[in-house]
């Protein structure tokens, strides 16, 4: 049989693709053969394969499993590097700052931010792009894998300080349903009584004192440096240079004065889990 003549400088998913051909043929793999020690079938090896199907994390993990791909060399290494040339300019910079911060600053409106988000708020929010053509299914569940990633970074020994301040909304708006919705006001509960935290929501009657008409993040370094990290709908910007992160700092800092005390706001999160029916 004929088979397609692959070019790996087409696209990334078109290296991803000749480089499963290549060390399957170096194995004497069949596409068959490929298929049953990932549990996908044939035909979805051959589109990933001939580049009519992106790859999914689970896919590559798969083929780590069968070739015994490990490190950089891995396929699910690679499949990141795919994936993140769909992530929006400056995030996958920024998530590397992030995961090794002393000190993270989030702003956010309209939605809890996502390393506070639980599984199931995440999945509500993921599941919902998806139905709206904006990603796939499978990208949706991938998006609450690599937030849960994010999220277990911070994990470690000596971990961040972290201090986010909230828009009122962000508690206020409901998002997957009472039980979802007590959850996560549970979870913001719990992150308020953590020793390296800090928790504030800015009040809608802040009005016109609020400094960010965006969502915004800062991560102060070892080194002490400060970067910023801020992104509209179609675009992300990771922001190194001092001369225009210090101001923003210090626009964080004069929302932190206009927002709700910690006490106050544990108060306000406490009341609106009451109200869920």
């Amino acid at each position: 049989m004929n088979k397609n003549e692959l070019n790996p400088d087409a696209s990334p998913e078109a290296a991803f693709g000749a480089r499963l051909r290549s060390m399957r043929e170096s194995r004497g793999w069949t596409q068959e053969d490929v298929a049953a020690r990932t549990e996908y079938s044939s035909v979805h090896v051959s589109a990933v394969e001939n580049g009519r199907k992106p790859p999914t994390l689970r896919f590559a993990r798969g083929l780590d499993r069968a070739f015994g791909a490990e490190g950089a060399n891995s396929f699910e290494s690679e499949y990141r590097e795919i994936k993140h040339g769909h992530l929006l300019e400056g995030f996958p910079e920024y998530v590397k700052y992030e995961g090794r911060a002393a000190e993270i600053r989030l702003y956010e409106i309209g939605i809890v931010p996502g390393l506070l988000q639980t599984p199931a708020y995440a999945q509500v929010l993921a599941d919902s792009a998806a139905r709206r053509g904006s990603i796939t299914s499978e990208h949706a569940d991938e998006r609450v894998a690599f937030l849960a990633e994010r999220q277990a970074a911070l994990v470690r020994s000596r971990p961040p300080m972290m201090l986010v301040v909230m828009d009122e909304s962000c508690v206020r708006r409901q998002v997957g349903g009472p039980e979802v919705m007590r959850a996560q006001l549970d979870r913001l509960a719990e992150f308020a009584e953590l020793p390296n935290t800090v928790l504030q929501i800015a009040p809608y009657d802040i009005g016109e004192r609020r400094p960010f008409d965006l969502p915004m993040n800062l991560l102060t370094l070892s080194d002490l440096s400060v970067v910023a990290y801020a992104e509209s709908q179609l675009r992300g910007h990771l922001e190194r240079d001092s001369a225009a992160v210090l101001p923003l700092l210090a626009a964080y800092h004069q929302l932190q004065a206009e927002a709700l005390s910690q006490a106050a706001s544990a108060a306000m999160i406490d009341e609106v889990r009451k109200g869920i029916p």
